[in-house]
């Protein structure tokens, strides 16, 4: 990874500045750790006008580049990348300069994974046991598509909200089972085939108690 970082500084002069006649950039830029120290060292020589001799200057420039903390620089290469100057209102020398970092290495950003482990001692075992239950009866009701013919025949004007699931037991009838549960062959025959019941059988039975 390569990162051009610009600078710019305004140096004033004591004297007119009528001409550069020389000028030259040195640096000590080094790496402390994440960071780019050092100093920018602009001299040369200059004319306050056509008919006067050079005189010479010599400018340090601070220069600190800080760089975010996942940036590896330990082998990276420092450099100038350009220079250029202009001069401004007579008195002041504008200097621009890019620095360039060459060979930053971008580490990866380690992500701790955090391990549960449930201790099956913990778990409280008549709360399984509900459970597992609970399971077991959903299952058999899939069995014997209790879901698919209550969704298919419920719809949100039906009257009734409550259903209960009649396991057909040794002297049950249909009349029996209509006066246990307060409804009437018509509507039991909506949910279920009635034509014949055997011990085992599973009705669902709507009922308009809440």
């Amino acid at each position: 990874m390569k990162k051009i970082v610009p600078f710019k500084n305004e140096i004033p002069f004591k004297t007119k500045i009528g001409e550069i006649t020389s000028i030259s950039l040195e640096h000590t830029l080094h790496k402390e750790g994440t960071s780019v120290v050092g100093e920018f060292v602009i001299s040369g020589a200059y004319k306050l006008d056509s008919n006067s001799d050079n005189e010479s200057f010599n400018y340090e420039i601070p220069c600190e580049i800080s760089l975010d903390e996942h940036y590896d620089i330990s082998h990276a290469l420092i450099d100038i990348n350009d220079f250029y100057y202009e001069i401004l209102n007579d008195n002041k020398l504008v200097v621009n300069i890019e620095v360039v970092i060459d060979k930053i290495v971008e580490n990866l950003v380690n992500v701790e994974k955090q391990v549960i482990t449930i201790d099956a001692n913990d778990i409280d075992k008549e709360e399984t046991s509900s459970s597992v239950e609970l399971l077991d009866s959903v299952r058999d009701s899939s069995s014997d598509n209790v879901i698919e013919t209550l969704a298919s025949d419920c719809n949100s004007q039906d009257e009734y909200v409550t259903y209960h699931i009649h396991i057909v037991r040794e002297g049950d009838t249909i009349n029996t089972i209509l006066e246990k549960y307060h409804v009437d062959n018509e509507m039991l025959s909506l949910y279920n085939d009635v034509t014949e019941i055997k011990i085992g059988d599973k009705l669902l039975i709507p009922t308009n108690e809440n």
